[in-house]
């Protein structure tokens, strides 16, 4: 099974470090962020990877090229243009990707999801899609208030209730008639999907984080700093 990661935006609201270089390539313990997301899927067993890069391609290219990668793990850049949307990157790849059930995710985000869990559920269910939900922390703590307005205390950050997308997709060909040259994956394909009943979603109550920012950047390394990252999940598996 090929997986398909999505690696050519421009990281705007990571300016601190993308004046340089792609989002991809920004460092956690000294290693792309990118590495560490190839290193999760390989060590559930996925060796197939195919990066579809836009801005500064030519350096992850140069990178996935130089890596020592694990026994068996092949990486393969295309590029698919600097301004192109998440959902017409794909669109771009689809003759590499549309020969059966295939994998994507975003090159920014961290997890410790189950991922052979994950596509048991997406062959379980038969339908086109199956996207990877978590209940992230608040950036903020929040007020409890009572209705007097009496402020009853305060939670710190807590987890959400509501369910986001945080990448980790198993898709079938069938959801690339969904998307066009001009799509961002998260708007009319996704919301598409859901409409015609073939999107489902997994439920990770797990560990996730997404580089969004300079500040989850120095997060994620300070997790790595301190020896037990719960994304590090580097255990060989049976191939995919």
């Amino acid at each position: 099974m090929k997986v398909a990661i999505l690696a050519g935006g421009l990281g705007t609201r990571l300016m601190e470090e993308t004046t340089l270089r792609p989002k991809p390539m920004v460092e956690i313990g000294g290693r792309p962020i990118l590495w560490h997301v190839i290193r999760i899927y390989a060590a559930h067993g996925f060796r197939r990877f195919l990066l579809l890069t836009g801005y500064r391609g030519e350096m992850i290219a140069a990178f996935a090229a130089a890596e020592d990668w694990p026994e068996g793990v092949t990486v393969e850049c295309l590029q698919t243009g600097e301004e192109t949307p998440t959902g017409g990157r794909i669109a771009r790849a689809g003759g590499r990707l549309g020969e059966g059930t295939f994998a994507l995710t975003y090159a920014d985000g961290v997890a410790d999801v189950d991922l052979g869990a994950a596509l048991e559920f997406h062959r379980a269910h038969g339908d086109a899609a199956t996207v990877t939900l978590v209940r992230p922390h608040s950036q903020w703590g929040v007020a409890v208030v009572g209705a007097d307005d009496r402020i009853r205390g305060f939670a710190e950050k807590p987890r959400m209730e509501q369910w986001v997308n945080a990448g980790f997709l198993f898709l079938e060909p069938a959801v690339l008639d969904y998307l066009d040259a001009d799509s961002v994956l998260e708007r009319e394909p996704l919301q598409g999907l859901a409409a015609d009943g073939l999107l489902h979603g997994f439920r990770h109550d797990g560990f996730w984080d997404c580089m969004d920012t300079y500040k989850d950047a120095v997060l994620l390394n300070d997790l790595w700093a301190s020896g037990a990252p719960p994304w590090r999940v580097w255990e060989p598996a049976a191939v995919r």
